[in-house]
């Protein structure tokens, strides 16, 4: 994505923003200003914004905007870490918990992510991520989590000695055995660098009839086995999950709009083009054209501004 300089934009942001006027609101321009910078360009806009207009742009941004378009501008109003943090508190507030928002949350987040998720959410919600995470979840569905969570070192390194070991250890743990012993999957999953589950996996052929994936569906249901497919997924290519993910959000006549709002939002500075690539190759048809053909409104038009292009 191509992102404009912010001093030009001041005096266009000032005009144009300070909404909801007496008789409309201008949401293409809302669109064009906010989607094609980035987010510390942003925050320079909302600084001018207040100065300028004595007004929070945030707080004008909700009077003047409503439904989808309003989520997904005021998600862009935050940092990625702090979109995130958000993402996982409404997941778990309230009654009932959105398990799939806090599977792909959690599980498809690097460590060197999570520690900062981590800090900002306790900055946000003055409450730690983890206690709230654990005051909402049971049994081993918890237990991974709280591993995932609890990782303080992103880390590249590969440990060779340690490939065939942990690639036997996973083996013997689930499909060679009757039952499965989660406890062990969730200490090697959760505390090896991605570059070394990767090479595990692949020795994990030698021993096992079924890939690793395979083996997470026989093993294990519900809530765990989707975070241990989430896991393997990222491990092996992470905008290759994400594709999916839209993908799957957009297979009927409309879009879900929670999933593709929170995947655009979260990963426009993150990793979209990657998404976008991979897209492509698993569907014969560009991310652009199917949220074309998917949503409609000011909701599409925020959307395909963000995604960039057609491929």
């Amino acid at each position: 994505m191509i992102y404009l300089s912010v001093p030009t934009l001041y005096t266009h942001t000032i005009i144009y923003l300070s909404v909801p006027t007496l008789y409309s609101v201008d949401e293409l321009t809302i669109i064009d200003i906010l989607t094609r910078r980035s987010y510390s360009q942003r925050r320079e806009i909302a600084f001018e914004y207040e100065k300028r207009s004595k007004k929070d742009m945030i707080t004008a941004l909700k009077g003047a905007l409503s439904g989808s378009l309003e989520a997904v501008i005021l998600g862009l109003m935050k940092s990625t870490a702090q979109y995130d943090a958000s993402e996982i508190k409404g997941s778990i507030k309230g009654l009932g918990t959105d398990e799939e928002t806090l599977i792909e949350m959690v599980c498809s987040r690097s460590a060197e992510e999570l520690v900062e998720i981590k800090r900002v959410y306790k900055e946000m919600f003055k409450k730690e991520l983890e206690k709230d995470v654990a005051g909402d979840t049971s049994g081993d569905f918890r237990s991974l989590l709280l591993a995932l969570a609890k990782r303080d070192e992103p880390s590249n390194i590969v440990d060779y000695e340690k490939i065939d070991q942990d690639a036997r250890a996973l083996y013997e743990a689930g499909v060679k055995r009757k039952g499965t012993d989660v406890a062990t999957w969730i200490t090697i999953m959760s505390e090896r660098s991605v570059p070394h589950l990767q090479k595990v996996f692949d020795r994990y052929k030698s021993y096992s009839p079924y890939d690793m994936q395979e083996s997470i569906r026989k093993e294990v249901k519900g809530d765990l086995e989707k975070s241990f497919l989430t896991l393997v997924e990222c491990f092996e290519n992470k905008q290759q999950y994400f594709a999916n993910r839209l993908s799957e959000a957009m297979k009927g006549k409309s879009a879900k709009e929670k999933v593709v709002t929170r995947i655009v939002v979260s990963r426009c500075e993150v990793d979209l083009m990657k998404i976008r690539t991979e897209f492509k190759k698993l569907n014969q048809k560009s991310l652009y054209q199917t949220i074309a053909e998917h949503t409609k409104g000011d909701y599409q038009k925020v959307l395909l501004s963000l995604c960039g292009g057609d491929d």
